[in-house]
């Protein structure tokens, strides 16, 4: 049987066993120390009931008018007798026996002192120089029935006290974890992206170690992450000048040279130019999506930020490809406005590059907030569909783009809370690709109250 890892069941077990193992210890001891005692106890009594019956006996053997006769008395009332007796001479003549004595069980006369059979333990005297003898036998199963006794009335109460103390003790021991528990559940409840440092007060000083060094860690990622967002934003940032100066420089050779050759390695150097321009511009939108500030605090209204991106791309790629299905009444929401536009952006733009040529990019929000990008196409093989969201990673090879588009959504995606769903083919059709996500939204009469 596997031992489990949890150390809070470790310790409540080991407790509890150590407990157990104890107490059945200690009872054990006091048993055998109580066994001890109630012999003593009993050969006390059994030398007492010897000396005070000789006496009497002696008297009454030698007030008979008949010597020698053995007398054997009768039971004045029916009781159960531990003690039995009997006298004899120096002979071995039996004088005088008590009720129910058997003179088969008393061992032969050696002297005063105790002696043992393996049914009775007897004490032995004499009188009068040895020629009045007394043995008093107690049967040992007496002894026993009530050394069983005394156990049982030691034990008893550890049956009782033992649950109870197992039961007690898996309390202490939860109640003691409280802080780890706590401190476990806000680790659980943390997500990728949340570095910040975790509480260390009220951890025991056995753990608030890993906790320092874990915060010490968090401090170090966190520094990394900060230095490789500024890097990616202010190296797409420099490059934005210089690339757009090599393109005015591509555009006026074509425009000044009248060879067919130096005007194709233009147009090639141009095109080259302005897919790094596009990779910098997407390079700063990852940084923001992975740094930059998600909620705004003025609410406003979702469908005026998706109508006027898609009116932006619709004019500058000069197409009537976008389909945009927006609700008649506003849906408020707190979502920073650049945000939205660049995760707004990538999925369009994303759907007309991968999307079949001339099929429509259908863009829905609706009332509660759910934005859906669908275009129609081939159908995206759930491997391929899986990573669509790495940096890089493009769903053919065949197109033009950054890899970035879905990457820089997914990165926004994590960072409100709301996952983004992508499905290929698109829900109620063979074909296509769609990806959805919920915008978080908050009620039309908080705008009201701004």
């Amino acid at each position: 049987m596997k031992l489990t890892r949890s150390l809070q069941v470790r310790l409540g077990i080991s407790i509890g066993v150590v407990l157990t193992i104890l107490w059945l210890g200690a009872a054990s001891v006091t048993a055998i120390v109580v066994r001890q005692e109630i012999d003593e106890v009993f050969d006390s009594s059994l030398r007492e009931t010897a000396q005070r019956l000789l006496p009497l006996a002696v008297v009454e053997i030698f007030g008979r008018e008949q010597t020698g006769v053995l007398q054997r008395l009768a039971a004045i009332r029916e009781s159960d007798e531990h003690f039995s007796y009997i006298v004899s001479d120096d002979e071995g003549k039996l004088l005088l026996q008590s009720n129910g004595a058997a003179p088969q069980l008393f061992p032969t006369y050696e002297g005063p002192g105790f002696q043992q059979t393996e049914t009775h333990r007897i004490f032995s005297d004499e009188a009068l120089s040895g020629s009045i003898r007394i043995s008093v036998a107690e049967p040992l199963v007496h002894r026993a029935e009530v050394a069983r006794e005394i156990q049982f009335g030691l034990g008893l109460p550890l049956l009782l006290v033992v649950p109870i103390a197992l039961i007690a003790a898996v309390i202490v021991v939860r109640v003691s974890f409280t802080p780890l528990r706590r401190f476990r559940d806000g680790l659980a409840a943390r997500s990728a992206r949340d570095l910040s440092p975790l509480p260390t007060s009220d951890l025991p000083t056995e753990i608030a170690p890993v906790a320092t060094t874990l915060n010490s860690l968090l401090e170090r990622l966190k520094g990394a992450f900060e230095a490789e967002r500024s890097f990616a934003a202010n190296a797409a940032h420099e490059l934005r000048t210089p690339l757009a100066g090599a393109i005015a420089q591509a555009q006026r050779l074509r425009a000044e040279t009248s060879e067919p050759a130096a005007e194709q390695r233009a147009r090639d150097i141009e095109v080259t130019l302005k897919r790094l321009t596009r990779l910098a511009e997407r390079l700063m939108q990852l940084a923001r999506a992975e740094g930059g500030r998600m909620r705004s605090d003025q609410i406003t209204d979702l469908r005026v930020i998706v109508q006027i991106v898609v009116d932006d791309i619709a004019r500058v790629l000069a197409t009537d490809r976008i389909v945009s299905r927006l609700p008649d009444k506003p849906v408020m929401s707190d979502l920073d406005p650049d945000i939205l536009g660049i995760l707004c952006r990538n999925l369009i733009e994303n759907a007309l590059r991968y999307g079949a040529d001339e099929a429509p990019v259908e863009v829905t929000l609706s009332p509660g907030g759910r934005l859906c990008v669908a275009n129609d196409g081939r159908i995206v093989e759930p491997h391929v569909l899986d990573r669509l969201t790495t940096r890089f990673e493009r769903g053919s090879g065949k197109v033009d783009g950054s890899g970035l588009g879905l990457a820089i959504v997914a990165a926004i995606a994590e960072r409100i809370g709301s996952p983004l769903l992508l499905a290929s083919p698109r829900p109620g059709h063979r074909t296509g690709f769609e990806a959805a996500i919920e915008l978080p939204t908050v009620a039309e009469s908080a705008d009201r109250n701004v």
